[in-house]
């Protein structure tokens, strides 16, 4: 009977449709979060990976010195000497809801340090992107599939990954901005109320200050729009929902000083303005775009791009180690769209079709692609139970169905704890008779830096360290995570590739104090600076192609 209710496959009353409802809802959102909270318990609490530092350390000037003290921040400890205009250089949407969840905790005597708002920011978001998921699934095909979606949401590893304790970062609150954007949008052209569509202009101005992804729903809704034109289905509805969400949203995404003028300006904004055929003429497509259509291009054009991990090709492992069983009920949900077709189904089958393309092209864009997947699924998995199963073989094959799921929420949960809860900072080993280790390098270098050195001291290291330098050892740095200035960051690992004497000089030239080196030889630790080497070598020879060669590193197999 709770299956029944479930999947709305029988008619029940409408209070105990919707307590079920609002149940299954809310332990899905209890879920979502809980299954995030596995570093917390097993180290403590504290900031993941390395954007997540410089996000922290600006979210504690912002509660520190208050929004417009942060919005003029010059940072002196970052790209010595050049440095750096931190307001002008971010997406300060999560620096300013963690600020203003912070303020809000303290004025109802809720004494809470920010350092602990930031850690627990992204695990409260995705039962809200949970929520997010619900109503937009919902309004494209019925309520059992929205809380399907929900719950697909709140565990699948896709999104778990940029989303646990800990990880602090523009995805935290970003995906929650996009499913409700999306979920905005829809609501907007299937009333053509300009009420729905103010609130789909704010929800996406919230996105813009959150995430550079933002692009995303700029070039994906006028593409709904036109394909709506070709198929002759614009209607009034569309019409005031588009002109009303352009103006509207166009404006407000500029307010965000990062933003600008890029959104009349830049190719990857024009499909909005209807001049997509001038693309490449009028305004150039920035590296990390033209990389998302040449994957070979950020490799030979701009080797920094290429460097970072996550802008790698995504691996056919990749999907089913993120999605599991989604991956095969996803592309029958397309179908079930595809065959009942409306104005507003048009849109999720340009979502899912356009982001399995970007999914594929770089390991990092899987997060756009997961919501969607989560959204097909649950409107396979619901057209299923409610149109294809005889009364005689239903309760079999929903019992086989709800085994398939258990070992999905097994694989999420494994995956979960196993794969995507273990900070960069601290490392966890086990020995021989099963005990673990904790090795706490990082954080005791980082701790040994603040307490011996001089407060002005300069440190040069590998870019991947710099925002943990400044946020955890406190001291000037010369290149950092932002990789704003390629030029400055060749210098570096010119100095890295270089013999002593040159390296010296360089060192001296940019008036180092100290330099940290990873090195991960003696237990073994793949994700040291000699794992890093040949990188620093493409960049450096990029500005200083006389002097360092990628050739003298290598053998003639292209071994290093």
């Amino acid at each position: 009977e709770l299956m029944s209710g479930f999947l709305l496959l029988s008619p029940k009353p409408a209070g105990w449709r919707c307590l079920l409802s609002f149940t299954i809802l809310f332990l899905a959102c209890v879920c979502g979060f809980i299954s995030r909270l596995f570093a917390v318990i097993r180290f403590e609490s504290l900031i993941h990976e390395f954007d997540p530092w410089f996000n922290y350390r600006s979210t504690h000037h912002l509660t520190t010195n208050g929004f417009y003290e942060f919005l003029n921040w010059f940072d002196e400890r970052a790209w010595y000497p050049l440095g750096r205009i931190v307001g002008g250089t971010v997406y300060p949407g999560l620096m300013v809801t963690a600020g203003l969840i912070h303020y809000i905790l303290n004025l109802v005597h809720l004494t809470v340090h920010i350092r602990d708002v930031c850690v627990f920011l992204a695990p409260v978001f995705s039962a809200l992107t949970a929520v997010a998921t619900f109503l937009l699934t919902r309004e494209l095909w019925n309520q059992g599939a929205g809380l399907l979606s929900a719950c697909f949401m709140a565990v699948v590893p896709g999104y778990i990954s940029r989303s646990v304790a800990g990880s602090f970062d523009n995805e935290a609150i970003a995906i929650f901005a996009l499913q409700f954007t999306y979920f905005l949008w829809v609501k907007s052209i299937k009333t053509g109320s300009v009420f729905w569509t103010i609130g789909c202009c704010l929800s996406y101005f919230y996105m813009v200050s959150a995430w550079g992804g933002y692009v995303f729903i700029i070039n994906l809704i006028p593409l709904h729009v036109f394909v709506l034109l070709l198929m002759r289905r614009f209607s009034k509805r569309v019409y005031i929902a588009y002109s009303t969400f352009y103006i509207i949203g166009l404006i407000l995404s500029m307010q965000i000083p990062f933003v600008g003028f890029q959104p009349i300006r830049t190719s990857e904004h024009m499909a909005a303005a209807g001049e997509s055929l001038l693309v490449g003429w009028i305004a150039p497509w920035s590296g990390r775009f033209y990389s998302l259509w040449d994957t070979g291009y950020a490799k030979i054009h701009i080797p920094i791009i290429a460097s970072v991990s996550e802008h790698q090709p995504t691996t056919w492992v990749s999907f089913f180690f993120d999605l599991h069983i989604l991956v095969c009920t996803f592309p029958a949900g397309l179908w079930f769209c595809i065959r009942n077709i409306n104005a507003e189904r048009v849109f999720v089958v340009l979502y899912g079709i356009s982001a399995v393309y970007f999914a594929g092209v770089m390991v990092r864009l899987m997060l756009t692609l997961t919501p969607v997947v989560c959204v097909l699924s649950a409107v396979c998995f619901s057209s299923v139970f409610e149109r294809y199963l005889s009364d005689e073989v239903k309760s079999l094959v929903i019992v086989l169905l709800l085994l398939l799921l258990l070992m999905f929420t097994v694989h999420c949960t494994w995956v979960t704890s196993n794969a995507y809860s273990s900070p960069s900072v601290v490392l966890a080993s086990y020995n021989h008779d099963g005990s673990r280790r904790i090795l706490d390098d990082f954080r005791e270098a980082y701790y040994w830096l603040r307490l011996n050195t001089d407060q002005h001291a300069r440190v040069m290291s590998w870019w991947d360290y710099g925002y943990q330098i400044a946020g955890m050892a406190n001291r000037t740095t010369l290149v950092d995570n932002n990789t704003w200035n390629n030029s400055h960051i060749a210098l570096v690992g010119k100095a890295m590739a270089s013999n002593e004497s040159v390296a010296y000089d360089i060192m001296r030239l940019l008036d180092v104090d100290y330099v940290l080196i990873i090195f991960g030889g003696v237990i073994g630790y793949s994700g040291d600076d000699i794992n890093k080497f040949l990188w620093m070598v493409r960049i450096a020879e990029g500005e200083h192609p006389r002097d360092v060669r990628v050739s003298h590193h290598t053998t003639r197999k292209n071994q290093q």
